[in-house]
């Protein structure tokens, strides 16, 4: 999805309606009473070839207390601060409310592109309020009618351009991963992926609730730039923020506390945890940030876990280290646990912060600039082939159902992860077992302790290369008696 719309206005201007058009399903309830959406509903939407998220809000009301129409308000303003774009609908029937123009207020603050749209707009009972519109000064409004499918393309030309422009955001943003390599490759690191001001190095640092995530970051920024706090889930979207961290530029990811999916109830929380994903892939390094008090629960796993699916070099820290009386034990025991627990990412470093003091951040910096030199490492062809040798030696690939594996050669295809190709005999029937042997051995014998490395087997033909083929013509020379042949024309010997 390029970008997300959120859909905002008064009750019972037709919000639902119009998101139930843009997914294409009946997803959000409908009624001519007002006040019927209460939660965030978020959905893929699809208008032409355009592809977008869109979530359905709460109708705005004129209330800041803590009643439900309260809460309801302060949920619907997140969702506009976490959108790209907001569709601020209005009533055409009814026109311009005293409430609209303080919500356009609002928005016209809070959101970089604020879309007004005149729904009911069917008619001519609507002319005098898309006349109104143009006083609220957000632009020309779009006339729609959600529940008759009218004025789609003028919505569509409005938002093109801006897909595009997210688009380029999103590609200027994203990590370079899955690099090709040549051949001739020398095996250094390439100096156009040594992080500069204009492509900084991105760190996301992902956890639990109330790990201390924005804590560690305002450390490394050396300034109270997040709000922070001891109620958990204070963070709600992921901000991004570029620093000069020891002479390394980075933009470095806060992101929400990850709960398990059980205990996700808000429609906001899904809307940040999903926010939170989204910045582990647009990560270079992510640092898996643990509570030495509570460290490696399930889902501290399962966030290390999806980090390394994503290809992404990965960096443990245990925070609140300042508060741990038996540090000695308390590391054996984190060390041992990690081992158990996550053999994907084994050797990876684990390192002991204090986000509150800032002791073993240095720790950190060097953890994550030798993750990043590893996630970029470069094995020349002729070292993989005298490895893959000694290898096999050491423990030959089985042979299932009779037939033996040939493993002929070996080369590195890709970097960012490092990704190794192997070609061999029968590679459907190499056993996973033995592929994790290779892995293990790459990350021992290469340096590349808790890398995510890729291998994948590829097939090379056992067949004879001459198989097929027709045989040469006998030759019409005629043999002499001393092993000579003699021409039939002209009698030499040849």
């Amino acid at each position: 999805m390029s970008f997300t719309l959120a859909i905002v206005g008064r009750p019972n201007v037709g919000k639902s309606t119009l998101f139930n058009r843009l997914v294409g399903k009946r997803l959000a309830l409908v009624d001519d009473q007002p006040g019927v959406t209460r939660d965030l509903r978020e959905g893929a939407a699809r208008l032409a070839d355009l592809r977008f998220t869109v979530i359905d809000t709460a109708g705005l009301e004129e209330v800041t207390d803590d009643s439900l129409q309260g809460r309801m308000r302060r949920l619907t303003e997140r969702a506009v601060d976490m959108a790209d774009v907001c569709l601020f609908m209005i009533d055409a029937r009814v026109g311009v409310t005293p409430s609209d123009l303080v919500f356009a207020d609002i928005l016209r603050k809070r959101s970089a592109h604020v879309i007004l749209a005149a729904n009911k707009a069917e008619g001519n009972a609507a002319e005098a309020g898309v006349l109104e519109a143009y006083s609220l000064g957000l632009g020309e409004p779009v006339r729609l009618s959600a529940e008759h499918g009218e004025g789609f393309p003028d919505l569509y030309s409005i938002l093109m351009p801006l897909a595009d422009q997210f688009a380029e955001r999103a590609n200027d943003d994203s990590p370079e991963v899955d690099v090709d390599i040549d051949e001739e490759d020398d095996g250094d690191v390439d100096a156009a992926r040594v992080p500069t001001l204009a492509r900084p190095l991105q760190v996301a640092v992902v956890g639990r609730p109330n790990a201390g995530k924005s804590t560690l970051i305002n450390q490394i920024l050396k300034e109270d730039r997040l709000l922070t706090g001891p109620e958990a889930g204070i963070t709600r979207d992921a901000i991004s923020l570029t620093t000069m961290w020891d002479d390394v530029p980075m933009r470095i990811f806060d992101t929400a506390g990850m709960r398990k999916k059980a205990k996700i109830q808000e429609k906001l929380e899904k809307l940040s945890v999903s926010d939170g994903l989204r910045a582990v892939k647009f990560a270079e390094v992510v640092v898996v940030l643990l509570d030495a008090e509570i460290p490696f629960e399930q889902q501290d796993l399962r966030i290390a876990d999806l980090a390394e699916r994503e290809g992404r070099a990965v960096v443990v820290a245990v925070n609140k280290w300042d508060i741990e009386e038996d540090r000695q034990g308390k590391l054996k025991e984190l060390k041992e646990s990690f081992e158990r627990l996550l053999p994907q990412l084994r050797g990876a470093p684990l390192i002991t912060v204090s986000a509150k003091t800032g002791r073993g951040l240095d720790r950190l910096h060097q953890a994550i600039m030798r993750a990043y030199e590893m996630w970029n490492r470069r094995v020349t062809t002729a070292q993989l082939n005298r490895w893959l040798s000694g290898m096999m030696e050491a423990h030959p690939p089985p042979a299932p159902q009779g037939k033996r594996i040939k493993m002929r050669y070996m080369t590195q295809a890709k970097t960012r992860p490092p990704g190794f190709v192997v070609m061999c005999s029968h590679p459907d029937k190499v056993p996973e077992s033995y592929s994790r042997y290779l892995v293990n051995g790459l990350r021992v014998d290469f340096d590349m302790p808790g890398t995510p490395i890729r291998l994948w087997m590829r097939g090379q033909s056992d067949a004879n290369p001459y198989k097929g083929r027709k045989k040469a013509a006998p030759s019409k020379l005629r043999k002499h008696t001393d092993g000579r042949r003699k021409d039939p024309k002209t009698g030499r010997n040849v």
